[in-house]
């Protein structure tokens, strides 16, 4: 047993008890005598020290505390009245409760969960899930269970439909660019709904017409070029033709501001390239061989420039440039890159590639195949089985792959509706939506040969390091012959196994009565696999090899001529509202580094876009030509139709803030009704700025160096004006999101809880709300009785059998 003493210092008197009693046996005291008082005293000195050990008891309470959060925010006006009030009454009666009410016109949940989470006691939330104000919600989640609050979650019955409308898009935009802005209509259910609308700029109708939607939300695109600087509106008005509760949410205003085209400083040899054509009709663009006047520049172009063109004196003006916030935008051709002497030269430094051929065919695709027949039902396992999936997409390493998700019981089913990137939050937390909803499979059935159909169908075209994941119970004895057979197809089209076995001891074991092996290990061992058994409640910590540097190994690759370009990344802001199609015929082979986005490959997985932060600037480059080329030309697609967008939006990444850095520059977000809106200014000129707003000049604050801040609050829905500077108003953001937040369950799940309809509430939720008061405490548990007590026996039997020696020793003497 492991001691810990309150005051260790007080061991220290041990040293001079120590020291007197040798001092004593030295001077011919009686030895036994001595050591017994010093081992009495030293036992009493540890027992002053107060010696204590830490004991894990598990406690329970039959009367657990609750608090239940009942939202009852303006966007709970779709929902069934009086939730909160039901839950509340069920409980109270029989356990400590106390029922907190939200109300007003936004949601701040991540604030009240975090407020009431004491460790002590458990959360219910009565809400449609949708928090628009204050801490974040999952934040929030993740705190209640550190300090070991369990939160639940209540879903009211929706009873009205209502329809709101936004517009996404940029707020400063360039004069004479197109730009891209959706519209989304959202509804609170899932029915046929039919709307039409109205996108105008000004006063000038945009687009306009009628659709049906049967999604919870529709997006709309709306291009459209801005034509004069300075403040411009953009607003879009729906009209519903089915049920919508409220109209306050069916218009929607988007303050524009637009600026002049940014200068630019592009060093190339043919200003007549495609690249240059591009380049001259969006931007304002000097061209020079020389890094002179670059100071009111937003970023520099080098189109082909081999290294001898670049002196160090260069690079350092280059680096300067960059880390100081401007962009640098690097393309390729036939004497740059790998081609043009790149390679460990000082000017790499600042690209996210590496000037070598790389091996890397593409990212990582991985399919999880989960197991919903009935045996992991009868198991008891279901819960670790789909726990182990939601555990594999949380994987650090897994941040740039594609996944998917499969189920099988008596047939395949598609969960996830193919492959889907990782990169994205909403993608992930849809994948572990889809995997929370699985439940298992009434027949009796099992046929994992059906799932691997499917994942054979999803990676039979795709690239790079491809994976497949089996997670279940081992119970595949039923289907083995025909799993082996498509299994063993798959691994000679390069796809890798894994098998997370969740076994249950004396429950489907599942062995081969041959061999007395696991059918889930022989598989594995079959096909080159890993298998990976798990127990019950444990989690399968798979590793997976970072994919950002590859090795230097050579691979045969098919002679080709003509590679598509590929979409790597579809949700960056270069790629997110484009659809590139089209081909290369000759690319700059480099690699990209530790840290650098992959944006556009080729189908064979070579870089074509490559982007990275350099400093407070941004970097990308081009690894293709600039569309005319020398000898021959590589990119001409790259540069035509819908594709040219592709070359504008990698300029406008590196841009960044397109406005001119003069005078004074202000900048701010569209608010909400009842929401301040705060603007941020930058002065360039001498002198303090000044803004007016509603004729009145508003007080700044200064946050830096020529920085400063403000906040004005506008009491109407519209645009307003700032000296020049617009801002939108629109209605309170409490009716933006409608309906259940489907992401709520997710959240909840993963920090520990559970979320119930109302029925399920009131028969349920005061039992779980008991098994969760289970808790493992560790008490601290003092040990200095002990002491005390062997201090007082040893201090006792001395003086006993020195009495015993005593009155022999008299009786010797009275006999004598």
């Amino acid at each position: 047993m492991m001691f810990t003493f309150e005051e260790p210092l007080v061991l220290l008197l041990i040293l001079p008890i120590i020291a007197g009693g040798l001092y004593l046996i030295k001077k011919g005291a009686r030895k036994t005598l001595i050591l017994s008082r010093i081992i009495v005293l030293s036992l009493l000195v540890v027992a002053l020290a107060s010696p204590f050990s830490i004991v894990s008891e598990v406690t329970s309470d039959d009367t657990p505390q609750i608090v239940i959060i009942s939202d009852e925010t303006s966007s709970m006006q779709l929902f069934e009245e009086g939730v909160g009030d039901n839950v509340y009454e069920s409980l109270t009666a029989n356990t400590p409760t106390t029922l907190v009410r939200l109300s007003g016109d936004s949601s701040s949940l991540g604030d009240a969960v975090e407020q009431y989470s004491s460790g002590d006691n458990q959360i219910v939330l009565v809400t449609d899930g949708n928090s628009n104000f204050g801490k974040d919600l999952e934040e929030a989640l993740q705190f209640a269970e550190e300090v070991g609050t369990t939160v639940y979650s209540v879903e009211p019955e929706l009873e009205e439909n209502d329809i709101s409308v936004q517009i996404l898009g940029d707020k400063t935009v360039v004069i004479g660019n197109e730009n891209q802005f959706d519209v989304l209509v959202s509804q609170a259910g899932d029915e046929e709904i039919r709307y039409s609308f109205e996108v105008y700029a000004g006063d000038t109708l945009v687009r306009s017409g009628t659709f049906t939607q049967q999604t919870r939300t529709r997006t709309i695109r709306v291009p459209y070029t801005f034509k004069k600087l300075g403040a411009q509106e953009l607003s879009v008005k729906l009209t519903p033709l089915t049920s919508d509760k409220d109209g306050i949410n069916n218009e929607f205003y988007k303050a524009i501001y637009v600026v002049p085209k940014p200068n630019i400083k592009l060093m190339t040899s043919d200003t007549s390239a495609p690249l240059g054509n591009v380049l001259y009709n969006l931007y304002d663009v000097s061209n020079t061989n020389e890094l002179t006047n670059i100071d009111d520049k937003k970023t520099i172009v080098l189109d082909n420039r081999n290294i001898r063109t670049l002196s160090e004196s260069d690079v350092v003006i280059l680096k300067e440039f960059v880390a100081d916030g401007n962009g640098l935008v690097v393309v390729g051709g036939e004497t740059s890159f790998d081609q043009g002497n790149y390679l460990n030269s000082s000017f790499e430094d600042l690209l996210p590639v590496l000037s070598r051929p790389t091996d890397w065919k593409g990212g990582r695709s991985i399919v999880l195949i989960v197991d919903v027949s009935p045996s992991i039902k009868q198991g008891t396992v279901a819960e670790d089985v789909l726990g182990n999936a939601l555990f594999i997409l949380e994987n650090e390493n897994l941040r740039d792959a594609y996944a998917g998700v499969i189920a099988y019981g008596s047939e395949g089913i598609d969960v996830s509706g193919g492959l889907v990137y990782l990169g994205t939050y909403s993608n992930v937390i849809k994948l572990e939506e889809d995997i929370s909803k699985l439940t298992s499979d009434d027949l009796s059935e099992t046929s994992l040969d059906q799932g691997l159909l499917i994942a054979q169908d999803w990676l039979e075209n795709e690239v790079g390091e491809l994976d497949i994941i089996i997670i279940s119970d081992g119970g595949i004895g039923q289907s083995y012959d025909e799993s082996l057979k498509v299994a063993e197809d798959i691994q000679g089209e390069g796809v890798n196994f894994y098998f997370v076995h969740v076994r249950e001891r004396g429950v489907n074991d599942q062995k081969d009565q041959f061999t007395g092996t696991y059918y889930a290990e022989d598989l594995m061992e079959t096909v080159d696999g890993i298998y990976f058994p798990v127990e019950r409640g444990e989690r399968a910590k798979l590793e997976f090899e970072d994919q950002d540097i590859p090795d230097d190994s050579e691979e045969d690759v098919p002679l080709m001529t003509s590679f598509p370009l590929i979409e790597y990344n579809p949700n960056h802001f270069i790629t997110r509202n484009l659809e590139v199609e089209g081909n290369v015929t000759g690319y700059n082979d480099v690699t990209p580094k530790a840290g650098a986005d992959r944006i556009v490959v080729t189908a064979t997985g070579k870089p074509v876009i490559t982007t990275w932060r350099y400093g407070l600037g941004r970097v990308a480059a081009i690894t293709t030509d600039n569309g005319k080329g020398g000898q021959a030309t590589w990119s001409s697609q790259m540069y035509s139709g819908n594709n040219s967008r592709l070359i504008s939006s990698t300029m406008n990444w590196a841009i960044g803030n397109p406005q001119v850095e003069e005078g004074t520059v202000v900048e701010g977000d569209d608010t909400w009704f009842g929401s301040p809106a705060t603007l941020y200014i930058t002065r360039y000129d001498e002198g303090i700025p000044k803004l007016k707003y509603k004729g009145e000049t508003l007080e700044l604050a200064v946050t830096g160096k020529n920085t400063y801040e403000t906040t004005i609050e506008p009491k109407n829905i519209g645009m307003h004006d700032v000296s020049g500077y617009p801002i939108a108003v629109n209605y309170a953001i409490e009716y933006r999101d409608v309906g259940l937040n489907e992401n709520l369950p997710v959240l909840i799940k993963a920090n520990g809880g559970k979320t119930y309809s109302e029925n399920e509430a009131l028969a349920l939720l005061l039992t779980d709300a008991k098994a969760n008061s289970l808790k493992s405490v560790q008490q601290p548990v003092s040990r200095k009785l002990y002491f005390l007590i062997a201090a007082l026996l040893l201090f006792l039997t001395e003086i006993a059998v020195r009495r015993i020696r005593e009155i022999r020793e008299a009786n010797r003497e009275r006999a004598e």
